[in-house]
């Protein structure tokens, strides 16, 4: 009898058993799933979206597991998520409160993803039983608006080091003296050293621009008798300058010289400096000097105090005649080769015509900055290297190998490797804002955003204005790639204008969800370049993305007249799926 209940209790265990499984299954579809967003999007490489799911009351019954198997379906292939699971043991009121539960997904995009489904089937099971629901959609197709930042790149050149503009270099003659209360230049003057060093020179014939000449006076009341012995002295260097210049021939070259006479007359300066360098005298005797100076009073009555200094006529004999002088300043403007002297000379260097030392380091890097061949670039900064340990020879070679790069999109890799090779020199020798900002533009052409973001932040410390402007435009389309929207936003405002830029700027902004602005950027970016397509298109998704129909139309119009492969872009985008079916929609795409 004991063996007949049993049975019987086992019996109906499983008929109920074999009952609450369907009756899951059937009140699965009653169940609440979403997904945001919806369609997915793709942001970095990764579309990550968040998916709720709750549960009828009663569905989940004890001793029972619901698990919710989600996949993404696209072409031929399939990629499985991880399961939820709804088990009866987490949720112990489900009798009377529905369960639920959220969950974030992380699905590794890959581009033919862009058309697929997201399913999800339920999948009841007790024991070692179970019974599934068909699958259902959940979101169709994936939005890659991200994935239209377009590469900005930029060649950042060092300076060369060389001033192409007249140099003006200052000669300081020694300083002439004259006896007592004359303005005499005495033969003995002439022909001494500070005579022999002003013939020596004139007889270069440098380029003179201005002769200064200072006359002094010193303080003594005899010197001061004629009140015009200093500007006298000065006029006597003069005299004597036009006459050297005439021995040796200057002709018309004389008259492109200005001579400048600054007669020095009652003034303290002159004895103070003199007075400073003397050793004669103690520094409490130099300052008696300097407190009766200081003191104030006419010249005169200054001159006459210091007389009755105790060191006076030791002063007098050792600095007065020194003072009694005129000092001749020469501005002359340097030699230099002409910018045609230059180039000949630098490609006799680049083709073993000349020896290395034909020009100086930096007019052989100037030479680069005057011919337009990046070919001739390329040879001169080759030769540069070769001129010692230069960071900025190094750096000048890679950034022509980079604006090959930019030019040659089909040989880009192999000049990025060649620009890499000569910034890992530079780098070494010296790694300046030009080396980093060089570095970020490989890295974003060799594809590693988050490399090339940390090589443009690098180089903003410390840039200049036109290296931040073009870095920085670098910058701003690493960090699209990122996902640091609001980042890129701020990059990309601070960027050069270029239509690429101001495009990023735009899509930044876009994905950054202010789409008022981005409408402007695009638009900025469509002025600066009006066969543009792309900034006609990022203008219609902002325009979708506020419901702006005539907006959507008009720019996808201009869009595929500028560039009609965007045509089958905007069919497949679901940015549009709204006004896909629209005769308005279909007309803006013919």
């Amino acid at each position: 009898m004991r063996k007949l209940i049993y049975l019987t209790l086992v019996s109906a265990g499983m008929i109920l058993g074999s009952c609450t499984l369907p009756q899951m299954i059937k009140l699965a579809k009653q169940q609440d799933l979403k997904v945001a967003p919806n369609p997915l999007e793709v942001h970095k490489d990764t579309v990550s979206y968040d998916m709720s799911a709750a549960l009828p009351v009663k569905m989940l019954k004890p001793n029972t597991t619901y698990t919710l198997n989600t996949f993404y379906k696209y072409g031929d292939k399939e990629q499985a998520l991880e399961p939820v699971a709804f088990k009866s043991t987490d949720y112990p009121q489900a009798a009377t409160q529905q369960p639920k539960i959220s969950k974030k997904f992380n699905l590794p995009y890959q581009p033919d993803m862009k058309s697929g489904i997201l399913q999800v089937e339920g999948v009841a099971s007790k024991g070692t039983k179970s019974k599934a629901t068909p699958r259902m959609d959940l979101a169709t197709g994936v939005i890659t608006t991200s994935k239209l930042v377009q590469n900005s790149y930029y060649a950042a050149v060092a300076d060369h080091g060389y001033n192409n503009q007249e140099e003006i270099i200052p000669v300081v003659i020694p300083n002439f003296t004259f006896p007592q209360g004359s303005s005499v230049l005495r033969k003995t003057e002439m022909t001494g050293a500070t005579g022999k060093q002003l013939d020596a020179f004139i007889a270069t014939k440098n380029l003179t621009k201005t002769v200064i000449i200072t006359g002094t006076h010193s303080p003594e009341g005899r010197e001061r008798i004629n009140s015009k012995l200093s500007e006298e002295r000065a006029k006597s260097i003069e005299k004597f300058y036009r006459a050297e210049m005439k021995k040796y021939d200057y002709k018309n070259m004389a008259d492109e010289i200005k001579f400048i006479l600054k007669p020095v007359v009652d003034d303290w300066n002159e004895f103070k400096t003199a007075l400073a360098a003397y050793s004669g005298i103690s520094n409490e005797e130099k300052s008696a000097y300097l407190n009766v100076i200081n003191s104030g009073g006419t010249f005169a009555d200054v001159e006459k105090q210091l007389s009755k200094l105790s060191t006076y006529k030791k002063v007098y004999k050792d600095i007065y005649p020194g003072l009694r002088a005129a000092k001749t300043e020469i501005l002359t403007i340097k030699k230099k080769k002409t910018d045609a002297e230059i180039s000949v000379l630098a490609k006799q260097i680049t083709t073993g015509q000349a020896s290395s030392d034909a020009l100086s380091f930096e007019e052989l890097m100037y030479a680069a900055s005057l011919t337009p061949s990046n070919d001739e670039k390329i040879a001169i900064y080759s030769a540069a290297t070769k001129m010692g340990n230069n960071w900025n020879a190094h750096n000048n070679l890679a950034a022509v190998y980079l604006m090959q790069a930019i030019a040659n999109p089909s040989s880009q890799q192999d000049l990025a490797g060649k620009a890499a090779a000569q910034l890992e020199i530079a780098a070494r020798l010296k790694a300046t804002s030009e080396v980093h900002a060089n570095l970020a533009t490989v890295a974003l052409m060799q594809g590693n955003p988050y490399k090339a973001a940390s090589h443009a932040s690098k180089a903003l410390q410390g840039a200049g204005n036109e290296v931040t402007r073009g870095v920085n435009g670098v910058k701003a389309a690493s960090e699209i790639y990122a996902a640091r929207y609001a980042a890129a936003v701020s990059s990309a405002s601070s960027a050069a204008g270029s239509y690429i830029n101001l495009f990023n700027k735009g899509l930044a902004q876009l994905l950054n969800k202010d789409f008022a602005n981005a409408g402007s950027s695009f638009a900025e970016a469509s002025r600066a370049n009006a066969n543009f397509g792309l900034a006609y298109y990022g203008a219609a998704v902002a325009a979708a993305r506020q419901g702006n129909a005539d907006g959507v139309t008009s720019n996808l119009s201009k869009a595929v007249k500028a560039d009609p492969n965007l045509r089958e872009a905007a069919l497949a985008d679901l940015e549009f799926s709204k006004w896909a079916t629209s005769d308005a929609f279909r007309n803006a795409l013919k």
